[in-house]
């Protein structure tokens, strides 16, 4: 498909330029109308209008009413298509429309001066609009409102927007500056923003605020002859003179149009053109980069780029640092005057050069160091087949990092491409010894990087003592900031360098072989067979498969690679060979040999390894490749590429990967067999053709399509386009949230905007509770009837909402089966009809999507901003808490359990008489044994009326939300670099050294205590941390109290069982293991027992401490905890419930995100 830019090249060709004649308004008018009337509108609609309301709305932050000035209109404002509270925020509006017949339009709609009885489209303006029938033009001056004729605008403006207005300026970066000059002075936030087909457009010397594209425009126009004339007139700006020379070159005008326009499946009477779009903000500060390229060396020319995306933008600039205070500087510059940076480290990224943003280039940091482990203080801590260390800078390439090991006997776990740089190691990093040692983050024990917030060098994990910049500190968020290295670095701080664990090189010996599937049918085998011989359990081997198409022939390569021992006699891997009957065609590399080797290089397309092309991809991971449906998108997707040059490459997982825990390092997707790299290939010489356009589209279809079937998108190639939207939000698992949080706090200014995108973190709700029970017990009444009492009992101050989770699945299973929508939302009876087929449908869609549920969470919670209390129905009756809290571990989570008895359910219509469930199937009473999990809390829903459900908020949810708990957190002191360096720890015992701390945390105990005060024998607390608390609350409801102490320090007869270090003491002391004991008889048989402790982090002395109450004759079905502050990032509650404690009920006052 060719781009409207490249239409308007060729049509313009045809014609001579004595032949052309300026278009008149009407017939401006009638080219306009052509292009908007289709796929034009829906790029507004799509693009161009989110984006001015997403800026508009930082805007309204700082002012409350805006004066916007319009370059070009056209006959209907942009302006029109704001949400209504935003363009009630519009108290001035004048515009410069030079095209008569769209001015008279405009001044209709907006200046009320026709006939029309229609609202104005902007309100609230203050005065009339003012429309000038004039250019904006560089050489006359902006004149005045009052005066038009004489004297310059006295009123300046929030926003000047050209909205696809500034073809024909030339230079276009001095109508900028002229805009920029009529912005409002001595105030932040004032832009001028600009909206342009053109992708390519320059602004030289100018950086922008922030920039966007959306490369999938598309118009399309009618196949009609004179509708075709009086579009390519438009495109080209003019008309022709002579009647006779007209003929004829409309003529080819319509011949060009044909010939490059694309006939779209359903749309054969229409010729569609790409036209990407791109949008330029600009503030103030746009002509700050002088006083940065006088102080930061710049290159002339833009290095190698592999990104066929990133070769054809424009930066603002290319700076090359050469020394960490260059880094510096270009970090203060930016934050100084609210810009961006991007980095560029091996130019695989499509995302390292923006058009008009200044790109810091890495490439002077090229030096690899190695460290013996010896001269290694950290040594003891390294797993023991860490051979060494290896330091490598951020300019460094994969290949040069690989050699220089390889030199030394070492091999570090990297990527399968020798060219890719920091951006891949930072973000995952996939290759062949991924099984045996991890991905390339998970080799990462330190970095240097340079933070973009406050420009210091910054020291994080384990860096050795000869690499450590001069002037570096441990930076306070030590263990966040290098969690977040481990998977998702691009995004916050500009890396310098980072310290590898480097393992004993290996040999490896390669086994490729190609077949060619006569079917789908035979493709599935093949592919079911490879993945058998590829899930053995040997982690010395991996295997890879590439699927393409040769001679218009589908073709299924295989490689076998096997890395047992660094011995010449290593033993090839022969299983594939002998279940395929092929020849064995196995050698013996190196590390170095290894990259040549690649099937891609050296054995598709008869080896195209070294030809000029240009590739697009995108990478999913898969679990089941042998899957029917999964096998049908790949045969289809193979089949219908465009260029025979593409392919699918399977990279085999599992082994070391799926050791790491998903929370244990940024990259949170770990649950998979075969990571599936989607990728488009065209050479070199089709590049901005429409062969490299319908490859780059085919990536993204191909991936659209396995979407619902993968567990996990892979960050590393994702940009902050809306064509990534989708597969970023599956990037990352379960640790999305978190790094929003952590983004926010690590980049405050958005430095490193154009990285992976992250969500954007949510500050509400505070509170989420999840609201459970069978079908009929009346769980979404109850949960609408709590929103209405929380608003209620808090005079409107709590701000609640009811969410249903399950709404999202009625909608796609009304898609995919036409039931009706609307009652399956509303109408009970009908939904019931369909709850087994629903249930179906939803299982089957976990079956796909392991993540659905977490997934289906966190998009309720955080469409739920701005609220302060989050109610959840139709959620499964899972540990939930259990399971959901760490994904939103700084707000508190907590299950209520709606039930009612079978004949209360069965009068409700959920139940038919024929339904046979006994009474207490499905009912939890205080020592329910039909769960292994205890909700927080309880609601008996049998009673008629909404007093039980009211009085049930008043004195159970209500004392949640009031201001206790926050006055409370209020008291807990971070103190930074305890109890090592790096680390910031909440001082919760400090709170009772708070004037009145101590009797507020000890009321709140009392207050959300959610069992039954009067069944309570004995209060249970561990050592000092619980002391402290505990005996206040014991006091207070004058209970006794039971101490739990090291062995030793009680009176014998004791009991005791073994400990574990709690997380803070095992980053404070050895680690050894201890015993926790209590007295022999100091409970009774059967006693019911409160444990309060100060924090619930990892769950290890709390484990101990149910395991020591069993043993002393206390059925954990007896016990309760009260912690005062608990950190879900841990997964303290996960260990509960894997050590047999699920049914423990566990309640924390206050929660922290972080370690």
């Amino acid at each position: 498909m060719a781009s409207l830019q490249s239409l308007k090249v060729s049509l313009r060709n045809e014609a001579n330029a004595l032949s052309r004649q300026e278009l008149s308004d009407n017939e401006y008018s009638v080219g306009f109308n052509i292009l908007m009337e289709d796929l034009e509108w829906q790029t507004y609609q799509k693009f161009i209008v989110p984006q001015l309301s997403q800026l508009l709305a930082s805007l309204f932050k700082s002012r409350f009413r805006i004066a916007i000035l319009e370059i070009g209109p056209g006959p209907r404002s942009i302006l029109e298509y704001l949400p209504d509270h935003q363009k009630d925020r519009i108290r001035k509006y004048a515009a410069f429309e030079p095209n008569a017949v769209f001015a008279s339009r405009l001044e209709e709609r907006l200046c009320n001066t026709g006939e029309r009885e229609e609202r104005c489209p902007l309100p609230r303006l203050e005065g009339q609009a003012d429309i000038r029938t004039e250019p904006f033009v560089l050489d006359s001056s902006v004149r005045s409102v009052s005066d038009r004729g004489t004297t310059v605008f006295r009123e300046k403006f929030d926003v000047v927007l050209f909205c696809h207005s500034m073809y024909g300026m030339k230079p276009k970066e001095d109508f900028i500056r002229l805009a920029i000059g009529l912005l409002v002075e001595r105030m932040e936030g004032s832009m001028v923003v600009v909206f342009h087909r053109d992708d390519t457009v320059r602004f030289d010397g100018l950086v922008c605020h922030w920039t966007a594209s959306y490369p999938a425009g598309v118009v399309r126009v009618p196949d009609d002859d004179e509708k075709l004339e009086k579009f390519a007139s438009f495109i080209t700006g003019f008309t022709l003179r002579s009647v006779v020379a007209s003929k004829a070159i409309c003529a080819s005008w319509r011949k060009v149009c044909r010939t490059l326009g694309a006939r779209e499946p359903g749309h054969l009477n229409h010729l569609s053109f790409s036209s990407p779009h791109m949008m330029a903000v600009f503030t103030r500060h746009a002509t700050a980069l002088l006083e940065l390229t006088a102080r930061v060396p710049t290159m002339k020319a833009i290095g190698k780029m592999k990104s066929r995306e990133a070769r054809l933008r424009r930066p603002a600039c290319v700076v090359k640092p050469t020394t960490i205070p260059h880094l510096q500087e270009c970090v203060r510059w930016a934050v100084k005057y609210g810009l961006n940076l991007s980095v560029i480290g091996g130019g695989h990224s499509d995302h390292c050069i923006q058009n008009h943003v200044v790109a810091v280039d890495m490439s002077a940091f090229d030096r690899i160091h190695k460290l013996e482990l010896e001269n290694c203080t950290k040594a003891s801590s390294l797993d023991a087949d860490v051979g060494a260390l290896i330091t490598a800078e951020a300019g460094c390439m994969t290949g040069n990092i690989v050699s220089r090991a390889m030199a030394a006997g070492l091999a570090v776990p990297m990527g399968a491409r020798p060219s890719v740089g920091a951006g891949l190691w930072l973000q995952g990093g996939i290759g062949h010894l991924a099984r045996l040692h991890g991905l390339a983050c998970d080799a990462i024990i330190g970095a240097i990087v340079v933070s973009v917030d406050s420009g210091c060098v910054l020291c994080v994990g384990y860096v050795p003592m000869q690499h450590i910049p001069t002037g570096a500190v441990h930076s306070e968020n030590d263990i966040n900031l290098l969690w977040a290295m481990k998977g998702a670095g691009t995004n916050f701080g500009i890396v310098v360098s980072v310290t590898f664990k480097a393992y004993t090189a290996p040999l490896y010996s390669i086994q490729s072989l190609a077949v060619s599937p006569s079917d789908e049918l035979a493709l599935q085998l093949r592919l079911r067979e490879f993945a058998e011989i590829a899930g053995n359990d040997d982690r010395t081997s991996s295997a890879d498969a590439f699927l393409y198409r040769e001679a218009s022939q589908l073709r299924l390569g295989v490689t076998m690679f096997a890395s047992p021992t660094t011995e010449i006699t290593i033993a090839t891997p022969k299983p594939i060979e002998d279940t395929w009957g092929l020849e064995n065609n196995s050698e013996i590399v190196d590390g170095v040999e290894l990259f040549d080797a690649e099937m891609y290089v050296s054995g598709m397309h008869a080896g195209t390894g070294e030809a000029k092309t240009s590739s697009f991809k995108r990478c999913l991971f898969l679990k089941d490749v042998g899957d029917a449906k999964i096998v049908g998108h790949l045969a289809t997707a193979v089949k219908t590429c465009p260029s025979s040059l593409c392919y699918i490459h399977l990279l085999q997982g599992g082994g070391a990967v799926c050791d790491v825990a998903a929370e244990a390092t940024a990259f949170g997707c770990r649950d998979w067999d075969f990571a599936c790299v989607i990728t488009g290939v065209w050479r070199r010489d089709c590049d901005g053709t429409r062969i490299a356009q319908s490859a780059v589209q085919w990536v993204y279809d191909v991936a659209q399509t396995l979407l619902p079937w993968s567990c996990g998108t892979y960050g590393a190639d994702l940009g902050p386009g809306s064509r990534d939207a989708a597969l970023a939000a599956k990037a990352f698992g379960p640790n999305r949230q978190r790094l929003a949080h952590l983004k926010h706090s690590l980049d405050p200014h958005n430095v490193l905007a154009y990285a992976c995108p992250l969500l954007k973190p949510t500050t509400n709700p505070k509170l989420i509770i999840l609201v459970t029970g069978e079908s009929g017990s009346g769980k979404d009444y109850c949960a609408n009837l709590w929103v209405s009492s929380l608003k209620e009992c808090t005079c409107g101050i709590v701000t609640a909402r009811a969410s249903s989770i399950s709404d999202a699945v009625k909608r796609e299973y009304a898609s995919a089966t036409g039931a009706d929508l609307t009652r399956l939302l509303n109408d009970r009876a009908y939904k019931e009809q369909h709850r087994a087929a629903l249930t179906a449908f939803f299982q089957d869609q976990v079956k796909r999507q392991p993540g659905l549920p977490e997934e289906q969470f966190l998009s309720v919670v955080q469409n739920a901003e701005g609220v302060d209390v989050l109610l959840i129905t139709g959620m499964r009756d899972v540990a939930l808490v259990t399971n959901l809290s760490p994904l939103v571990p700084d707000r508190k989570v907590l299950q209520v359990h709606v039930q009612a008895s079978v004949q209360t359910r069965r009068t409700r219509g959920a139940l038919r008489d024929e339904d046979r469930v006994d009474d207490d199937d499905h009912h939890i009473g205080p020592h329910s044994i039909n769960l292994d999990y205890r909700p927080n809390l309880i609601f008996d829903n049998d009673t008629s009326g909404s007093g039980a459900a009211e009085q049930f908020a008043r004195n159970r949810l209500l004392p949640l939300v009031q201001d206790g708990p926050q006055r409370l957190a209020n008291m807990v002191r971070a103190v930074p670099n305890f109890p090592r360096p790096g680390m910031e720890f909440q001082h919760i015992l400090g709170i009772s050294q708070q004037p009145g701390g101590l009797d507020l945390c000890v009321s709140l105990l009392q207050a959300q205590f959610t069992g039954d005060w009067a069944t309570v024998d004995a209060v249970a607390c561990c050592e000092v941390g619980g002391l402290v608390y505990a005996s206040a609350l014991a006091t207070r409801v004058a209970l006794p109290l039971v101490l739990i102490r090291e062995a030793g320090k009680l009176p014998t007869p004791t009991v005791s069982v073994a400990k574990l270090p709690s997380h803070i003491s095992s980053l404070a002391s050895d680690g050894q293991q201890k015993r926790i004991e209590i007295e022999q008889d100091v409970l009774g048989q059967g006693a019911n027992v409160l444990v309060v402790d100060d924090v619930l982090s990892t769950g290890e002395t709390l484990c101990a401490v149910l395991d020591l109450l069993e043993k002393a004759g206390i059925d954990h079905k007896d016990v309760s905890v009260m912690t005062v502050a608990e950190f879900p990032i841990h997964r303290g509650r996960q260990l509960l419930h894997n050590r047999g404690f699920g049914r423990v009920s566990v309640h924390s006052l206050l929660v922290f995100d972080g370690v």
